[in-house]
């Protein structure tokens, strides 16, 4: 299991290139990938997107790369010479119309703006190579901590189902003494409203036989401990679960308003209260998983 926020940074410096990568993410419902990276190498940014596709699945991702490359290898000085021919009939006509010495050297022509500029040619497969050193790293550094933080959620989560689970075994042994408490009461109340302890037995036997079909909850009960087991399975699966488990608990808290309208115990009614209270919990924090 693990959690969609996370950070790792990794840092590579190699044939006087400089790599510097990090990778966060928060939650998200689905995988948004942003990559934020210089001019020079944004030929590479699907690349950088598929890698992490690769290994992440679920949340919104921001990818920061820096590169810095003081190599001269690949690199070649590019001359204008049209603009440099501007420059110089400038200087010459200058000193001309003002009778200066119209010397103009190489250098001086050199430091005008854009007379010279620096290409770079590098090699596509060895920058890719190279930063996919530093990339993996950052991605492995993201993903470690992403575990811890859902190692510490599925401890919470296993706790949590664990009384669900608990406040259901008690609800199933309430359950059965429903109709008992039921027939004692309408027996008791019938009693009293004739004024006599006669009781047309075929009668309460149909009305306790309505009421038991009115309040039985062992369907929602079955189903319910159904998702307990599947819940619990989620947390030790390997894969990314956050939606699988989001439905679940969508039904599992559907199960547990139906026993909450069918019973009329108070005692169930309360341990109702409590599953619910519970089951928030647990969808809050599956909210956090990838």
């Amino acid at each position: 299991m693990k959690s969609m926020t996370g950070f790792g940074r990794a840092r590579l410096e190699l044939n006087n290139r400089s790599y510097n990568i990090e990778i966060k993410s928060v939650n998200h419902r689905y995988s948004d990938i942003t990559i934020k990276l210089p001019k020079s190498i944004s030929y590479l940014e699907e690349k950088i997107k598929k890698e992490i596709s690769s290994t992440i699945s679920r949340g919104k991702i921001d990818v920061f790369v820096n590169f810095i490359n003081n190599s001269a290898e690949g690199k070649k000085v590019k001359i204008n010479d049209e603009l440099a021919k501007i420059y110089i009939n400038a200087l010459k006509e200058i000193a001309s119309s003002n009778g200066i010495d119209d010397k103009i050297s190489v250098t001086e022509i050199s430091k005008f703006p854009d007379v010279l500029e620096i290409e770079n040619v590098e090699d596509e497969e060895v920058i890719w190579k190279e930063l996919s050193i530093c990339l993996n790293e950052a991605t492995q550094n993201f993903i470690k901590m992403r575990k811890a933080e859902g190692d510490k959620i599925k401890e919470d989560l296993f706790e949590r189902i664990e009384i669900v689970s608990n406040k259901v075994c008690e609800i199933s042994k309430n359950s059965t003494r429903l109709v008992e408490d039921y027939v004692v009461k309408l027996e008791g109340r019938i009693k009293e409203i004739l004024k006599t302890d006669v009781v047309d037995k075929d009668r309460l036997a149909q009305e306790t036989v309505i009421y038991a079909d009115k309040c039985s909850v062992e369907e929602e009960i079955t189903r319910l401990k159904s998702h307990i087991i599947q819940f619990k399975n989620f947390l030790e699966d390997e894969e990314p679960i956050g939606k699988k488990m989001d439905f679940l608990i969508q039904e599992m808290n559907r199960e547990t308003n139906t026993i909450g309208s069918k019973s009329g115990s108070l005692d169930i009614t309360n341990l109702v209260i409590d599953i619910k209270t519970q089951i928030e919990d647990i969808r809050e924090q599956i909210q956090n998983i990838e």
